[in-house]
């Protein structure tokens, strides 16, 4: 039992040293970004799409941000999914009061059922831009962009290189709820995965309208049950590459229910699945991180009953490490994006020791639902998506199996995250 426990070790270090070295690889990139301001006069002209499915707790905070972008060359195009949409009275009076000659919306005419509903709408969206737009940038409904966004969105792509620029998501939920913890700590590894990956994320996402019309994309788009994840293989094809811009690591400050979060995790694992090439590497991560943690216990386990306390307390060092090493991780991260965040004015003071707390403890929890997830993302034929069901016969091989307008519960939106 000797051996296996020093193998079990031995890996569980070499796995714990493979994150840190990534973490603390992408804290380095985000620590060297220094922001390049675009001149007027180099921003091509550019389309913003937001597709819009129910009421999002912040979608008027995101669309008076996108009104107010600096950027001198921007048309803003919001899509609603259905004419009974909750949201759509949000997007309305929006409109009125803008009255901004550069900003419009529109209902979802072309809505398909061989692929995701915001996939229609984008490729509705892409389909009416002519010539004149060198670009066209997408934008989730929760995210709430500073005035400068765009403008750093766009700049990587004057790199005749660059097909398209991203930035991803962080966490800063108000209420450390199970669910917003278990969220918050298992996507802070899951961006320094996606950047390592080179995985796009369509809540901040540009991508040059040669890309679009010189491959593809708008017919995969029509048959993909995601809009982002498939951009790695569609660029690599061009011989082009994905920029990703550590300055628009973008704050969502929702609460998440823990079934929403499964839901979520679940979505995030299949589209990898589907449409990045690299997806073995992403299992083989999963597997790792659940299995190890069942040696230990089973070690533990072993030991108490035959009575092996150097090996019992080798395990609880080796658990013990584990969780200290994956927390400590966490600050160097937090401590980054927070520089970004200062820097736009917007509050980064979110995170109390309560909380830190609450991401440790959270931790057991991960390791039960994250693998859940994973199997679920392996096998299963349907999923949901914001009260709509699809049936998933393969990357592009997608049926909605039922449409229906997005539906209130009670007070709350079934949003699913």
């Amino acid at each position: 039992m000797s051996q296996l426990a020093i193998a079990v070790l031995s890996v569980l270090c070499a796995f714990l040293f493979g994150q840190a070295a990534l973490t603390l690889g992408f804290v380095w990139v985000l620590r060297r970004c220094r922001y390049s301001h675009l001149p007027d006069r180099a921003c091509p002209k550019v389309a913003v799409v937001l597709c819009v499915r129910g009421k999002d707790p912040f979608l008027t905070d995101c669309l008076e941000a996108l009104l107010h972008q600096d950027y001198p060359n921007y048309d803003a195009r919001v899509i609603v999914d259905h004419a009974d949409d909750p949201a759509l009275g949000v997007v309305q009076e929006w409109f009125e009061a803008s009255n901004a000659p550069n900003v419009r919306w529109e209902l979802l005419q072309d809505r398909r059922d061989t692929c995701s509903l915001k996939c229609s709408s984008l490729v509705q969206a892409a389909r009416q831009l002519d010539s004149s737009y060198e670009a066209i940038a997408l934008l989730d409904a929760d995210t709430v962009p500073h005035s400068s966004w765009l403008r750093e969105l766009i700049a990587p792509l004057l790199d005749e290189r660059c097909g398209a620029s991203t930035g991803n998501r962080w966490y800063m939920p108000a209420a450390p709820s199970v669910g917003a913890t278990a969220r918050y700590f298992w996507n802070v590894f899951a961006i320094v995965q996606m950047y390592w990956l080179r995985i796009a994320w369509g809540g901040s996402l540009a991508v040059k309208m040669d890309v679009v019309r010189k491959s593809d994309l708008l017919r995969s788009w029509s048959e993909a049950f995601c809009e982002d994840t498939m951009l790695y293989s569609v660029l690599r094809k061009q011989a082009l590459r994905l920029a990703f811009v550590p300055s628009l690591t973008m704050i969502n400050r929702e609460d998440c229910g823990l079934g929403n979060y499964y839901r979520w995790v679940r979505r995030q694992l299949l589209t990898a699945r589907l449409y990045h090439p690299l997806w073995n590497a992403v299992v083989f991560h999963g597997l790792l991180s659940t299995i190890l943690p069942l040696f230990l216990i089973a070690l533990f386990t072993a030991a108490v009953v035959t009575e092996n306390r150097q090996i019992t307390a080798w395990v609880i060092a080796a658990a013990l490490l584990y969780v200290v090493v994956l927390s400590l991780l966490l600050w160097p991260l937090e401590a980054s994006v927070r520089r970004f965040v200062a820097q736009r004015g917007e509050p980064t003071a979110w995170m109390s020791w309560q909380f830190f707390v609450s991401c440790v403890s959270a931790i057991p929890l991960l390791q039960i639902l994250y693998p859940m997830a994973l199997a679920s993302a392996l096998l299963s034929r349907r999923v949901e998506w914001r009260g709509v069901e699809y049936q998933i016969d393969g990357p592009w091989r997608i049926r909605l199996v039922e449409y229906r307008p997005y539906q209130m519960t009670g007070d709350k939106a079934t949003i699913s995250l």
